[in-house]
């Protein structure tokens, strides 16, 4: 029975943003899909014949999906919904849908059901699925005895909470710095000064007013990488730095005594084992191990590179102290609020990176902007997309959306190697083309195959996320419903002003840009390519956590291809080309500093990691950050920053932020398979066999089988130590 029927207020059971306005529609649609994952469920439980893959593990596999639509597209709409009493909402709902999700993991009876299914005549993927969700419920504390699941559940709601309060407290808290004097903004962009009402007279910087500055994404980026005003630098590297203190340190601490106290109820001896216990690393011992090795990888590089930045900045500092920065007349007493540029803080580090490599390799950063104005860039990332993986995007503009400038477009095969038929259409199917008996959704042969349904959400808007991510909307399955995802992110939007065409605003990026978009755009593929399984439950990013973000650091790769950069990086105003020589400085200058960057990465995992391992009634979360940074970082530490406070993936990946580490490693050696076909790196056959072997079985298969499948081989961490390496070699 369709959700529709259930809820006459519901119109369009797949998509809650579709005319979603107030808190009764968003929770008449979530309860509608919790509904439907019920049903299933007392239909599972009902059976009584012999248990069957068709009526206990399908039925179990529906009920999932449900589930999934509930949580994830409340999630989602948490993020993007510009409405903010339904953001409200939708957040109270995510305790809802997680305490659902807890009831369901903890049900012995239909954890009894699923283990009395004989899956041996089964094919492999079954087989998988099986032996995962099984291996999740006992990790969830299914055969704990009554009280200590009972004592489990109360935490998972408590844990939602606490998550849910962190993440709406960073979300809501955009914090401004006021410049009052229009002169510190020196070295900003024109486009920039432009764009906060700053003109230039006389090589002086005026404004009519104080220029307020968010810490948005856009606003914040390029004063940390331009800004000549050290002043300024500290202030928006404190802003950011602090948003979300003081409230969510508490938040913090507690939601760290949450998760202890459940992973010893569940007979681990931290959150951080229990957490790696099903993922490829297996143990907070492996990572540890790991990111020693990985420290160890990058530790003499950095030295290397932190000592020859801190020459650069010592010389241009002795040449002319005032535009290294430097007070000479106050430094001695306190040369951070002097302004001295020695020694180098961490509020310094992306400025005087960027003027080292203006000087080593004659590359501004700034010099590329006007050849990435957004359009372009979604363009272009779109065709490289469709060159790679065989697929085309057709704008859909009559898609429903949840606000002014989300796009939408249908993901169309041109290389299907699943399924017979056309998926097209199946975006607006109702949930019956997800029933257990209507396979109508199978079309004609003569038609292109819509694979699955893209949004982009890209710029920032009050009330939404500040951060870049890769969200599902829906879940896909063979034959009965195509995948749908979005990107939501906050690059610079271009504006045009019919009335005051000079005010026009092209939202030219950073360099720096444009990779992260590569790389929310490998996560995007991997959810279509990836969503068409015959288990909901194994289709799009389904493999284990610490393999998600290979397909994502894959991509960033092919950015240092000129053939395919150039084929979208023309100048925004002329036309002209990306210049070859200029990507090639732009290329060599991008390896400056990598290794700095590794090790602060490795910080970051290590907090990650410390925070779940150690007992949380002993943690000082600002001493343990200091610890971080003295030990991982050259750049001396700001007093004041709290980032921790802010630093979201705690609460998603909790103690497994190494994975963007671990994944970086496979991302490497994933791409090098590539690198030698030249001309052929996106058409060729290297291209079809990733997707093939990586993104196109999603969760079916573990992980490890999928690396060796495409790489015929393990990894190891030479790609790794030659990235990092880049800049010093020969």
């Amino acid at each position: 029975m369709a959700v529709m029927e259930q809820t006459a207020s519901v119109v369009d059971t797949l998509h809650i943003w579709n005319g979603l306005q107030d808190a009764e529609q968003a929770k008449a649609w979530v309860e509608a899909h919790l509904e439907s994952s019920r049903r299933e469920i007392a239909a599972l439980l009902a059976v009584a014949a012999a248990r069957t893959v068709e009526n206990t593990l399908a039925a179990y596999d529906r009920a999932c999906w449900h589930l999934r639509m509930a949580g994830s597209q409340g999630g989602v709409m948490f993020m993007v919904h510009p409405v903010a009493a339904v953001r409200d909402a939708v957040q109270a709902l995510q305790q809802v849908v997680s305490a659902e999700g807890t009831a369901l993991s903890l049900n012995r009876e239909v954890y009894r059901a699923l283990s009395a299914l004989d899956v041996r005549g089964e094919d492999a993927a079954t087989q998988y699925y099986l032996e995962r969700t099984l291996l999740g419920y006992r990790l969830s504390g299914v055969d704990k005895d009554d009280a200590t699941r009972e004592r489990i559940r109360a935490l998972a709601d408590r844990s939602t909470e606490l998550s849910m309060r962190f993440s709406r407290t960073v979300q809501d808290d955009v914090r401004t710095v006021e410049v009052a004097d229009a002169n510190e903004l020196a070295g900003l962009p024109e486009d920039y000064l432009a764009r906060h009402g700053v003109k230039d007279r006389s090589g002086k910087l005026v404004a009519d007013a104080p220029v307020v500055l968010t810490t948005d994404p856009p606003e914040m980026s390029p004063v940390m990488s331009y800004a000549a005003s050290p002043r300024l630098r500290r202030s928006m590297y404190l802003a950011y730095n602090g948003r979300g203190y003081p409230a969510n340190k508490q938040v913090l601490l507690d939601l760290l005594a949450v998760r202890e106290e459940m992973a010893g109820l569940l007979g681990f001896r931290s959150w951080a084992d229990l957490a790696t216990v099903d993922q490829m690393m297996g143990s907070a011992a492996n990572m540890r191990e790991f990111l020693n090795e990985v420290e160890a990888a990058a530790r003499a590089t950095a030295a290397r590179e932190f000592a020859e930045l801190e020459a650069f900045v010592r010389e241009r500092e002795s040449l002319n102290p005032e535009a290294a920065g430097a007070n000479p007349e106050a430094a001695g007493a306190n040369p951070e609020a002097a302004g001295a540029a020695l020694p180098l803080t961490l509020s310094d580090a992306r400025y005087w990176e960027e003027q080292f490599r203006r000087a080593r390799y004659d590359f501004d950063s700034q010099s590329v902007r006007p050849y990435f104005p957004y359009a372009q860039v979604e363009a272009g990332i779109l065709a490289t997309a469709g060159r790679l993986f065989q697929v085309r995007f057709v704008p859909v503009p009559d898609a429903p959306v949840w606000a002014e400038g989300v796009k939408a477009f249908d993901v169309v095969d041109a290389g299907s190697s699943q399924g017979t038929g056309t998926n097209a259409g199946l975006s607006a199917s109702p949930l019956r083309a997800f029933g257990r008996d209507d396979n109508s959704v199978v079309g004609r042969d003569d038609k292109p195959e819509v694979v699955g349904r893209i949004y982009l959400d890209m710029h920032p808007r009050e009330g939404k996320s500040k951060w870049f991510s890769e969200c599902s909307l829906v879940g896909g399955v063979l034959g009965r419903q195509m995948p749908e995802a979005s990107l939501v992110c906050n690059f610079p939007e271009p504006k045009k002003d019919s009335e005051h065409p000079e005010n026009d605003d092209a939202g030219l990026m950073q360099y720096s840009d444009v990779v992260t978009y590569f790389h929310e755009f490998g996560h995007l593929m991997h959810e279509v390519l990836g969503g068409r399984q015959r288990w909901a439950g194994q289709s799009g990013i389904a493999t284990e956590g610490d393999f998600v973000e290979v397909p994502s650091q894959m991509l960033e790769e092919f950015f240092e291809d000129y053939e395919l950069v150039a084929g979208f990086a023309r100048h925004y105003e002329t036309g002209e080309p990306l210049p070859r020589e200029t990507f090639a400085r732009m290329v060599k200058a991008s390896a400056h500093g990598r290794a700095l960057s590794t090790l602060t990465q490795v910080m970051y995992a290590t907090y990650s990691l410390e925070t779940h391992d150690r007992p949380a009634g002993e943690l000082d979360l600002d001493r343990l950050l200091r610890e971080g940074y003295d030990r991982f970082s050259r750049y001396s530490f700001v007093e004041g920053n709290r980032m921790y406070a802010a630093f979201t993936h705690l609460v998603g990946y909790t103690s497994n932020y190494y994975t963007y580490l671990y994944d970086k490693v496979m991302a490497l050696e994933f791409f090098a398979e590539f690198a030698g076909e030249a001309s052929e790196m996106l058409g060729g056959e290297t291209a079809m066999r990733y997707r093939r072997a990586v993104l196109e079985p999603g969760g079916s298969k573990p992980a490890r089988e999928l690396v060796q499948a495409f790489l015929g081989r393990e990894v190891s961490m030479d790609a790794l130590q030659r990235w990092i390496g880049k800049e010093f070699s020969a």
